[in-house]
């Protein structure tokens, strides 16, 4: 019987790493996620379902020490050379079990890409920022960027130039001074521990130069988070508003400086919408698995469900898309590891195609899941088949750093050299 390791996964890109680490997040997620996912949903606010597998990947496994560098106590897996090939295989294990899990997992690690990736490692903070991460409780990062009144205008920096952005930094000595309004970031909701809040140091500008990263513990006094939001799915990716009044920092907590900043946010756009592909990758494994199991043991005039001609047909078009999806995500990932080739991550170029890659992804990934529960008729919504469930989950893959139509925007201009878009 074929399974979902059957479905290509160009060896050739495969690190050492891959064959140690894979088999083991899959463990983990069979025995800490899988038996009790379709719980999550009521778990929402508490989270106390979600805190163990959590703590298991985070802190036992080492998760939230990867991209550290070695003297803080980390891996330093972050500068190795494959680093965004294992990274998709791991977070294609984890969606495979569940979507909002894995992208909470995956965002501890997202900020701090800011300060702990080469070439623009900041030693002194990773020196402040490590030893949060090396205890032996899970400790959670958050990239506060969306605002109430622009949404994703924040994400949209070729054309905007964070001309929108309404949180400020003013400086004050040698601290910041930080007010303003973030909703939606993951991890929030009163989980996260430490932001990377993107700011502007001149309301207006359009200078990039005034765009800034700059890092808040969210003990810090003035910092706010208000409660969970309730959603549709990925219960397991906490999201709440998070507001800054007078909040004060110093200023070396900005991630490197005017100009940087906004450069290697672009890095962080590639990176997130490639983290995006590995979960489509996951979640249609998952529910591929359980297509097979109902069309094997469903009959139709006497004969396995598969071998009704509609039914074999919609399963091969699944196969396909996921074939594509699974091929062209760890394409993307390779990209990602070789910018000599291809380009910097925060290139525009780079930009772009990781948004198609994203996007097209995305697409087949909710129109593939919504196919398997066509075929699965009143078993596709029964909760007790995890269907449904993904299901809900992925549409959030469209919807987060600006949703499909900054993707489609930022690839007509690139690809078009569109000017007004």
């Amino acid at each position: 019987m074929r399974t979902i390791d059957d479905f290509t996964r160009p060896m050739e890109y495969v690190s050492p790493l891959d064959g140690l680490l894979g088999p083991l997040i899959r463990e983990w997620a069979e025995r800490e996620v899988m038996p009790y996912r379709r719980r999550y949903d009521e778990d929402w606010l508490d989270h106390s379902l979600i805190q163990s597998p959590m703590k298991a990947l985070l802190v036992d496994y080492g998760f939230q020490r990867f991209f550290f560098p070695v003297e803080n106590g980390g891996m330093d897996l972050g500068n190795s050379d494959d680093v965004w090939v294992v990274v998709f295989r791991l977070l294609e294990e984890m969606a495979r079990a569940d979507s909002g899990l894995c992208i909470a997992l995956a965002v501890v690690l997202w900020p701090l890409m800011f300060i702990t990736m080469q070439p623009h490692v900041n030693r002194r903070l990773c020196d402040e920022f490590a030893p949060m991460f090396m205890g032996s409780k899970p400790v959670f990062s958050a990239l506060a960027m969306t605002e109430p009144q622009g949404g994703a205008d924040i994400e949209n920096i070729d054309l905007l130039k964070g001309s929108t952005i309404r949180t400020t930094a003013a400086r004050d000595g040698d601290e910041w001074v930080i007010n303003g309004h973030k909703l939606w970031p993951t991890n929030t909701g009163g989980l996260a521990d430490l932001l990377a809040v993107v700011c502007t140091t001149s309301p207006g500008s359009t200078d990039p130069r005034d765009i800034a990263v700059i890092y808040v513990p969210t003990d810090v006094p003035g910092v706010t988070q208000g409660p969970p939001y309730e959603k549709a799915g990925m219960a397991a990716d906490r999201n709440g508003d998070t507001w800054f009044e007078d909040v004060r920092v110093p200023l070396w907590y900005r991630a490197h400086g005017p100009g940087d900043d906004a450069l290697y946010f672009g890095e962080i756009v590639t990176v997130g919408n490639g983290l995006s592909t590995a979960l489509a990758s996951g979640v249609m494994m998952n529910v591929w698995e359980k297509l097979v199991e109902f069309v094997n043991s469903r009959t139709y005039r006497g004969l396995p469900l598969k071998e009704n001609d509609a039914v074999a047909g919609a399963l091969a078009e699944y196969a396909a898309n996921l074939e594509a999806v699974r091929i062209l995500g760890y394409q993307a990932a390779r990209m990602c590891d070789r910018p000599h080739l291809y380009g910097e991550r925060w290139s525009r170029r780079m930009i772009a195609k990781s948004r198609a890659h994203r996007m097209f992804a995305a697409d087949r990934c909710i129109e593939s899941v919504g196919s398997a529960m066509n075929v699965m008729e009143a078993y596709g919504a029964d909760r007790d088949m995890d269907v449904e469930k993904q299901w809900r989950d992925v549409k959030m893959l469209q919807l987060w750093l600006g949703g499909k139509q900054l993707c489609q925007m930022e690839v007509a201009r690139w690809y078009l050299e569109c000017e007004t878009l």
